[in-house]
């Protein structure tokens, strides 16, 4: 992928950005962690946890090959660039990278501690750490419907610094970014949903933050506009802006596309429920 990724961008670049005036970037999904404990084991996971979700295709597009973390733990399992590819990586940097970014979650280290990581994706198996959204029995945030995933508005922040910081500067797209519902609750629960208001709310204004500090952060889209078919989650969770039923096809607006459009145009983004909720 990261050579077809690097090919790609080399078509592009030589035969239709000047005419065209575009850009060409990459997409990665990344959710942004934390330690369990202040041990420097857990941090270290936590390190770990990055590279592999996050590094594990940004460093070599940026920088020819895989990153530290990765060539410590897997070694001779860890597939090779060659010269000539390393420098075809490099030449083909990606004019922008698009974060999808929905949650924070904690990570304990399992090279100097025991885990069960049957369970867990392969990068985090690989990367030796164990993923959990709790520590001591408290949740790192509020839940939401889709599985695994909180509401941590401050990760929104520290992922965007970490990529600005670690690759050069590079303009960031927030490509997904979103709250889900259960598409069992009640038709008023679904109408109105303040929790997704509070969501957005809470990650643009730690966004905002991420580009006061420096971030180059050049475009923003809540995922979604609509109620959709969500992978292996099939119709049972709901992240739009607007209600569909699924019967008719009827879109209603939620509370939360009348508050984005509100915050789009100018308006004050605390602006109240109430009155949310009464101009629905």
């Amino acid at each position: 992928m990261l050579l077809s990724h690097a090919a790609a961008v080399h078509n592009y670049k030589k035969n239709y950005q000047a005419t065209q005036g575009g850009s060409i970037g990459i997409v990665i999904a990344m959710k942004w962690y934390e330690p369990l404990t202040n041990t420097t084991e857990d941090i270290l996971a936590a390190r770990r946890a990055l590279s592999f979700e996050v590094d594990w295709f940004l460093e070599p597009i940026f920088f020819g090959d895989y990153p530290r973390e990765m060539h410590e733990l897997l070694s001779s399992n860890l597939p090779k660039f060659t010269s000539e590819e390393k420098i075809l990586l490099q030449k083909n940097k990606a004019d922008f990278i698009g974060v999808n970014h929905y949650t924070t979650i904690y990570v304990k280290d399992c090279i100097s501690s025991p885990c069960d990581l049957k369970a867990y994706e392969a990068y985090e198996a690989n990367a030796l750490v164990l993923a959990t959204g709790e520590r001591d029995g408290v949740a790192i945030g509020k839940p939401t419907a889709f599985d695994g995933y909180y509401d941590v508005p401050e990760g929104m922040e520290r992922i965007v610094k970490y990529v600005n910081q670690r690759y050069e500067n590079t303009p960031i797209y927030v490509t997904e970014n979103g709250y889900s519902q259960y598409s069992n609750n009640t038709m008023d629960e679904l109408i109105n949903d303040v929790e997704r208001v509070n969501y957005l709310h809470g990650y643009l204004t730690c966004l905002s933050s991420a580009v006061r500090k420096g971030a180059d952060v050049r475009g923003y889209f809540v995922w979604s506009i609509i109620d959709n078919f969500e992978w292996t989650f099939g119709f049972t969770v709901r992240f739009g802006l607007y209600h569909v039923d699924y019967e008719t096809q009827k879109r209603t607006p939620k509370m939360s596309a009348k508050w984005y459009r509100d915050f789009l145009m100018g308006s004050r983004p605390t602006d109240q429920v109430q009155t949310l909720r009464a101009d629905l």
